[in-house]
């Protein structure tokens, strides 16, 4: 068995207006179970690595529902922990032609938010691991959650555990309280060997524009982050032009230190749910990265699973191997 991939983050319950209705126009929501690391856990977990959530959740129905959806995919859920506090929940109107999709988070005092970095014993936690995921929503939960993700990355630098980090930048949970998250985000970024994210992302913490326009201005960005982070071995973005909510074109881009590769864009269309698409690129970078694949590899085997999520309900990919073959040799017929 190979060592796990650990993931370090919120789970939560997710509430979905039915048949693409707004928020509270009928008097029903449909019910899954996500969160951005829980995602890529699902993900890997799918595409047969051994992955291990941390996380906590109250000890109510909720909680427990939460980690029983998880765990039925594969993942190791031993070590949540089970907290005083609330569930956290966010609630999802989903777009539609030309209609955005809108989400409304609720996870204020949720029993992830409340832990704190000396609930978390990390020499244990990260004693057998290949590998340490987090992203930039555990730190816009408020200071304890920056506190615990920033104990969680040093705690992976001293070990010699790599990190992977997505950088999943959300205004709406930073704005809630006295961030400053181009410090916390750079001080992340600056521990992690694999960053997922964009020009954007990186103007955010560099303090400095960057353009996505062109191969060359992506380049750009990614060489001002590898100059400097030097930890930094690989940067991986997705590029997203929306036609509809309903169409939306995709393409993949892996950097390393003295290579690149960008994928061609691909017409996305007939969209079920884009929700977790890039945590599903994270999932599928990461595969090809663990089986020693180039950076051609890993940016194509993102972009077969993000494409193949938006075709599926909920939040993670639930996708093998063989869908991923059958996505890049373009079969589209019944797999019989």
């Amino acid at each position: 068995m190979s060592k796990p991939v650990v993931f370090f983050g919120e789970l939560l319950i997710r509430l979905t207006a039915p048949g693409r209705e707004l928020l509270m126009q009928s008097p029903s929501f449909d019910i899954q179970v996500g969160g951005a690391e829980a995602n890529v856990a699902v993900g890997l977990a799918h595409l047969g690595h051994a992955t291990t959530m941390i996380s906590a959740v109250p000890d109510n129905a909720l909680g427990r529902g939460a980690v029983s959806s998880i765990r039925a995919h594969g993942v190791d859920c031993k070590k949540v922990q089970i907290r005083d506090g609330r569930m956290g929940l966010y609630f999802l109107a989903q777009g539609a032609g030309l209609r955005a999709s809108e989400i409304v988070y609720d996870r204020l005092g949720s029993s992830f938010a409340q832990a704190t970095a000396a609930d978390f014993d990390w020499d244990e936690l990260l004693a057998d691991a290949q590998m340490l995921h987090l992203s930039g929503i555990t730190p816009a939960l408020g200071p304890q959650s920056a506190e615990a993700a920033l104990a969680a990355a040093k705690a992976a630098v001293r070990l010699g555990v790599p990190i992977s980090f997505d950088g999943n930048y959300r205004a709406m949970l930073w704005e809630r309280w006295d961030s400053n998250p181009r410090a916390i985000l750079s001080e992340l970024i600056g521990m992690a060997d694999i960053l997922f994210g964009n020009h954007r992302d990186i103007s955010l913490v560099l303090g400095k524009d960057f353009s996505g326009d062109g191969a060359d201005r992506r380049r750009e960005a990614a060489q001002a982050a590898f100059d400097a982070f030097p930890s930094l071995k690989l940067i991986a973005s997705t590029a997203r032009h929306l036609v509809s909510a309903d169409h939306h074109q995709l393409s993949a881009r892996v950097d390393l230190r003295d290579s690149f590769a960008q994928t061609d864009e691909v017409d996305v269309t007939g969209i079920i749910d884009r929700i977790g698409a890039g945590d599903a690129f994270a999932a599928g970078v990461l595969h090809a990265h663990f089986a020693g694949g180039d950076a051609d590899a890993l940016a194509k085997t993102g972009l077969a699973l993000t494409c193949l999520k938006h075709s599926l309900p909920g939040d993670a990919s639930l996708f093998g191997q063989a869908d991923i073959d059958a996505f890049v040799d373009g079969n589209l017929d019944v797999r019989r």
